[in-house]
């Protein structure tokens, strides 16, 4: 079966100087290593992680793709990397310089790789046109986003243009969680990766849904990273908080929140069988797609692993999830070049 991976991160080799540049910090920035790795830094001397040559690398992200089986990979840069806490302008200037680096990416592997955006969210007005940009211009399948922008949830009524647009483009929306909430609790045991992305994921969701941005645009194609993070789990809670208190719940969207299960996509990323198995069962078996979060610790070192290995998914479920919904949720223009849709073109 091909695999197609959704969720895989990507830098550029060298990155500017952007506090310099703008004149204040808060920026990251590549120090390379006599390993081959490098140290992704803030400008302020702060170690954020270190990467390997596969992530900024690409005919190293190439042979590692061959090496364990992906035939197609969806390629978006890292969170931390949004930026939305810049000035709009600034954080423009840095996701056009983002968005060029993953256009040439995509063209110099047009078989392989399938492009995502970076916008400026904190700006709508900017943010519709770099994803046009992006789109009509660059080729790009659509946009990753954070599960926030700033202090603004994703029902934020300044956002839904943003969503509007990314419908009418026909453009593929990622949603990746970024800048955890309560920081300030969840400074020991990795903890904002562990507890606070699922939860970020759950808020995003749920800001959605109650919002109803999936309500009003019901051709919007969204996937969510990490399995939903913990909306599956707690989704028994959610439906029967919006039943019990309507008056607290449903008071932008009247409509009950299962009536969206298997309106969005996310990926398969949850490192157990029996909750792959339950988000399958939960969302659907068209709404679940291979991701790994390529090249990250936290990631699946052998994609498709699990899925092809599970007693629990039939042959059906498995092509599914390793690539036919991915083509679902990407669409046919975006997916047009690469070797993910050569069998279904006939």
């Amino acid at each position: 079966m091909r695999i197609c991976d959704i969720h895989a991160h990507i830098l550029p080799s060298e990155i500017p100087n952007f506090k310099t540049k703008f004149g204040y910090g808060g920026f990251i920035k590549l120090d390379h290593l006599a390993d081959g790795g490098a140290n992704m830094m803030g400008d302020d001397g702060k170690f954020f992680r270190k990467v390997e040559a596969n992530c900024y690398d690409l005919d190293a992200r190439i042979a590692d793709l061959d090496y364990r089986g992906v035939d197609v990979q969806v390629i978006s840069t890292v969170p931390v990397m949004f930026s939305y806490w810049a000035e709009p302008d600034h954080c423009l200037e840095v996701s056009r310089f983002l968005n060029d680096h993953v256009a040439e990416s995509v063209e110099k592997y047009p078989e392989r790789l399938i492009g995502l955006a970076t916008i400026p969210m904190q700006n709508s007005e900017l943010a519709l046109k770099e994803l046009t940009r992006c789109v009509q211009e660059l080729g790009l399948a659509g946009v990753q986003i954070g599960t926030h922008v700033n202090q603004r949830n994703l029902n934020d009524e300044e956002l839904f243009p943003i969503f509007a647009k990314a419908e009418e483009l026909g453009a593929s929306v990622f949603v990746h969680p970024w800048d955890m909430l309560a920081p300030e609790r969840m400074n020991k045991y990795w903890m904002p990766w562990l507890v606070g992305m699922p939860t970020e994921t759950t808020l995003a969701i749920c800001s959605m849904i109650f919002g109803g941005v999936f309500e009003r645009l019901p051709k919007l194609r969204v996937a969510f990273a990490h399995g939903g993070g913990s909306f599956p789990g707690t989704f028994g809670r959610i439906e029967h908080g919006f039943k019990v208190r309507p008056d607290l719940v449903a008071v932008d969207n009247k409509i009950d929140p299962r009536s969206y299960l298997g309106k969005f996509w996310v990926d398969s990323l949850v490192h157990d069988e029996d909750a792959l198995a339950f988000i399958v069962n939960f969302f659907g078996e068209s709404k679940v797609a291979l991701g790994t979060d390529f090249p990250f610790p936290l990631g699946e070192e052998e994609p498709g692993k699990m899925i092809e290995g599970t007693s629990q998914l039939s042959i059906t479920t498995k092509e599914r999830l390793l690539y036919r919904n991915a083509i679902d949720w990407l669409g046919d223009k975006a997916c047009a070049r690469c070797l993910l849709c050569e069998s279904e073109r006939g």
